[in-house]
């Protein structure tokens, strides 16, 4: 399937939506009139923000004092994360009018997730999620509050998970989360020791995320890139993921 094809499969683009926010549970979520207002203590803005899902029918203006009002409550700016998955125009002119932001325009890819890698010469080691963390955490300079809160995060995901490291002699190379709702696999939490970094490593890791997948039944694989991360775009595009849909933020001033 080449890359026009992807992003003229709306169904497709809906059902990795849906997986993504499943994959990335909030720690608490309500829906109101076709969007998802998620809260998780400020972390992350993904975890923290209002994503449309479908049409909404109530007046549009409304709706957003409305969230600005459950956002205040939490002492958070109201944060709204949309795509082009279905057609946001109206509330993002709207948005832009009350002095919401523009932030970080970011790409979703797809590709199969049987696409054969070169063979890997690295040990992969998979961890429960809270060994897993640790991990992390050291790569990313996670900061202790936010460690509980992904912890938890984790523990609210409700789909089988793959908790991924490489090592070599003890060392930590790369790290990477993968989630498997049905035939979709979700890559999230991908990081590569500054020092490995443009080695292959992190090609190896999600080569072997994907084959973990697809033995359980995965036929894609998705991720998500910033759009100005030129070398994280690169590698991907190296890797055979194509371009699926976007999505950005809208911040409250």
């Amino acid at each position: 399937m080449n890359s026009g094809a992807y992003r003229e499969d709306t169904g497709l683009a809906r059902r990795v939506e849906e997986a993504s926010l499943n994959a990335w549970p909030a720690l608490s979520q309500l829906l109101i009139d076709g969007w998802v207002v998620r809260f998780s203590r400020g972390f992350t803005k993904r975890a923290n923000s209002i994503t449309p899902l479908y049409p909404e029918t109530q007046p549009l203006l409304d709706k957003i004092r409305s969230c600005e009002n459950l956002y205040a409550r939490e002492n958070l700016r109201t944060i709204f994360r949309l795509t082009n998955v279905q057609s946001c125009d109206a509330l993002d002119a709207a948005l832009a009018g009350r002095g919401y932001t523009r932030l970080d325009p970011t790409l979703v890819l797809i590709r199969p997730s049987d696409t054969v890698e070169e063979p890997s010469r690295r040990e992969f080691v998979e961890l429960s999620p809270g060994r897993w963390l640790d991990h992390y955490a050291a790569l990313s300079n996670l900061p202790a509050e936010a460690r509980q809160i992904h912890e938890l995060m984790l523990k609210g995901i409700h789909f089988e998970c793959l908790h991924n490291v490489i090592v070599d002699r003890d060392h930590t190379l790369a790290c990477g989360l993968g989630v498997l709702e049905q035939d979709l696999l979700g890559l999230f939490d991908i990081v590569t020791h500054p020092e490995q970094r443009r080695r292959g490593v992190a090609t190896e890791l999600i080569g072997h995320m994907c084959e973990w997948a697809t033995h359980r039944g995965a036929r894609y694989a998705y991720l998500q890139v910033e759009e100005g991360n030129l070398a994280g775009r690169a590698l991907y595009q190296k890797l055979g993921f194509q371009h699926l849909y976007n999505y950005w933020y809208r911040i409250s001033p």
